[in-house]
């Protein structure tokens, strides 16, 4: 694959996640155009009309939306930000019914005028949601996908950070499963500057413990939760981290990000959309099958796709 020329990202959704993230997308030039529909017509309109006062200082990139899926066209990427938001006290999961109504009603008018695009769920619960659009579209799995746990992961990263004194990029572990209550991260392969996490002796840095990276994997786990009590939602960090996976796709990046993708055999786990690392480019995305987990890991993710196959079936899927 090549670099995307003349590139076009729509964002469907215009409450505060899809604004934030063709705001993130203009200030950072993932795409030469940016499009954002929604069907609340003069809402859509005053967020593209403010986006556009703002096009001077960012560059090239052009913004347009509205209310009509004709906005969609030529999209060669859409994010899928719409749906039900997740309230204070409300799990992602609580969402799974609304909000897969929405996807399944919304893909096959998408997919009218956005045939060839690729898909990124955004919308809660996203690997319940990602697994749904991709049997309602039919579309290989490559090319529909969640955000995953990506904002997970910087979670992650920025706390051990934090903790060690080091940059977030000198921090190399993930979160994988799904995005919600049974992720978790995968210890064993992390590192700080190449070295095991445990094994790390910085300066003036007491070690970490196995019970401090339980503590942090918690924090990770109900970060969301905290937000949300304090604010009504969580919108920043999502625009930022859904962003990096548009730059991903349209520069042919072949980046290793986690995302969610329903898997297909991998180690045995099959027709459950779950976050693993995931090599993204123009293509799509594909799950690394030689992802390394140690016993316990095996065991956590085994349980995070039988809770999806819980919710799935729940809902008739």
């Amino acid at each position: 694959m090549s670099v995307i020329e003349n590139s076009k990202l729509t964002v469907v959704g215009a409450g505060s996640v899809g604004t934030s993230i063709a705001y993130a997308s203009l200030i950072r030039g993932a795409a030469r155009h940016v499009a954002l529909y929604d069907i609340a017509h003069a809402k859509v309109e005053a967020e593209v009309l403010d986006l556009a006062h703002g096009t001077q200082f960012t560059g090239a990139t052009e913004i347009s939306g509205g209310s009509d899926l004709s906005v969609i066209e030529g999209s060669q990427v859409v994010v899928i930000t719409a749906g039900a938001k997740q309230n204070p006290g409300q799990s992602r999961l609580d969402l799974a019914a609304v909000n897969a109504g929405i996807i399944t009603d919304m893909m096959p008018k998408l997919m009218e005028v956005a045939p060839q695009a690729i898909y990124v769920i955004v919308t809660n619960p996203c690997d319940v949601l990602t697994a749904i659009a991709k049997e309602v579209s039919g579309l290989p799995a490559h090319q529909i996908f969640s955000s995953g746990t990506m904002l997970d992961t910087s979670r992650l990263r920025w706390l051990l950070a934090h903790r060690v004194g080091v940059s977030t990029d000198s921090v190399h572990a993930s979160i994988v499963g799904e995005h919600g209550d049974t992720e978790f991260p995968l210890w064993s392969t992390a590192t700080i500057g190449g070295v095991p996490v445990l094994d790390w002796r910085g300066p003036h840095v007491d070690p970490i413990t196995r019970e401090e990276l339980d503590h942090i994997a918690a924090d990770v786990r109900d970060a969301a939760y905290t937000v949300i009590q304090g604010k009504g939602a969580t919108n920043y960090a999502v625009g930022l981290s859904t962003t990096r996976v548009v730059e991903a796709i349209f520069h042919d990046q072949r980046s290793v990000l986690p995302v969610s993708t329903v898997l297909d055999d991998f180690h045995g786990v099959s027709g459950v959309a779950l976050s693993v690392p995931c090599i993204v480019d123009a293509a799509g995305a594909t799950p690394i099958k030689e992802t390394r987990f140690d016993d316990e890991e095996w065991r956590l993710f085994e349980a995070s796709a039988e809770e999806m196959r819980r919710v799935a079936a729940d809902l008739g899927h």
